[in-house]
């Protein structure tokens, strides 16, 4: 697995066309009227990789293993949904154990697709949103709260520091500001607002290479800290019908655009978590693993087994260009090129290791 998103946003701005598109399914009803996705729904992706097809052509690798982004759709979200309202409250928590959250927003006019508040207004919309997920954060931390105190009570030391930690996220939230936002670590309380959001705005075909001036609103206030990305779901839809990869780029540079949504979203959302890919590879399988940028290599081999990270002994590193350019394992070795590497080894993008380790 790669890492897992929830999409999240208002009834009608796009996030089951969107999702239909990400995962190149049917697996969401994007009809038009609120609250259509009434069970949350859940698709994995390939993330394209073409050093992994490079390597696995190298060494003739009888499987490829990619790497894979998870995303979680739920129904739409309204005002008020923290106490009850519509239905996209039931499906907080299956966002909860996601990586990051992908904010769908309404950058689009259409008369045909109501809006559930009854104008285009994207700001409004996502300060909505956030909102609500704030709202349900200050209740699980009210919760979260009550436990600690007992515990605080008690004289734990761990606990009385978390009851500080909360308490001054809790009062953060209160002045509406996100826990990612806050300076205090907030990854022990498992909060909505502590995720990463990338948003996502949804405009109309011929905005998509430029954006509009609903795009640019949201660019304005968000984007200096929070990724933003300018998809068009219609167009997205229809890169989904085209299978040859080739003329998937000849469509899209028609459209004068350089990437598909697929491809934004997972660049931002490795960017944005700080991710990074290594590979196995051997007459087997070629395998794409994603770990987070700083990992050393007996973490990046706790990835594969945990009985490596264990018993990591040293590990043999070797660059993805004089593999594929030497023509394998054994000509890189014979080049003098593959490294021995030891604990303290901080992985790099695209390395190929071979992990030696004590049972």
């Amino acid at each position: 697995m790669g890492f897992n998103c929830g999409i999240v946003g208002l009834p009608n701005v796009g996030k089951s066309t969107l999702f239909n598109a990400l995962t190149q399914s049917a697996a969401a009803d994007a009809q038009n009227y609120p609250f259509c996705t009434i069970e949350p729904n859940t698709g994995r992706v390939v993330v394209p990789d073409e050093t992994l097809h490079k390597l696995a052509a190298v060494d003739n690798s009888a499987k490829i293993i990619p790497t894979q982004l998870e995303i979680v759709d739920i129904a739409g979200l309204v005002r008020g949904a923290s106490n009850g309202e519509g239905l996209g409250n039931k499906f907080l928590g299956n966002i909860l154990e996601t990586d990051a959250i992908i904010h769908v927003v309404r950058c689009f006019e259409n008369d045909d697709i109501v809006h559930v508040d009854g104008r285009i207004d994207p700001i409004s919309d996502i300060e909505t949103i956030e909102t609500e997920l704030m709202l349900a954060d200050l209740e699980s931390l009210e919760k979260q709260i009550k436990n600690l105190e007992k515990k605080a009570h008690g004289l734990d030391k761990n606990a009385i520091k978390l009851l500080s930690d909360a308490k001054a996220i809790k009062e953060n939230l209160e002045k509406s500001i996100p826990a990612r936002l806050g300076e205090t670590d907030a990854s022990p309380f498992n909060l909505l607002t502590s995720k990463p959001v990338i948003y996502v705005c949804n405009v109309e075909e011929a905005s998509a290479a430029t954006g509009n001036k609903y795009s640019d609103m949201v660019v304005e206030k968000y984007g200096k800290t929070n990724a933003v990305l300018i998809i068009s779901g219609k167009i997205e839809m229809e890169i989904a019908q085209i299978v040859d990869p080739a003329e998937r780029q000849i469509f899209l540079n028609e459209l004068g655009l350089k990437q598909s949504g697929l491809e934004q979203v997972i660049k931002t959302g490795y960017e944005t978590l700080g991710l990074q890919t290594f590979y196995t590879v051997g007459p087997k399988e070629a395998h794409a693993w994603t770990i987070r940028r700083g990992m050393t290599a007996p973490q990046a081999a706790g990835k594969i087994h945990t009985d490596f990270e264990r018993g990591f002994i040293r590990a043999e590193v070797i660059s993805p260009s004089d593999y594929i350019e030497l023509g394998g394992e054994v000509a890189v070795k014979e080049a003098g090129k593959m490294r021995l590497v030891g604990r303290d080894y901080v992985m790099q993008e695209g390395d190929i290791c071979h992990f030696l380790f004590n049972n």
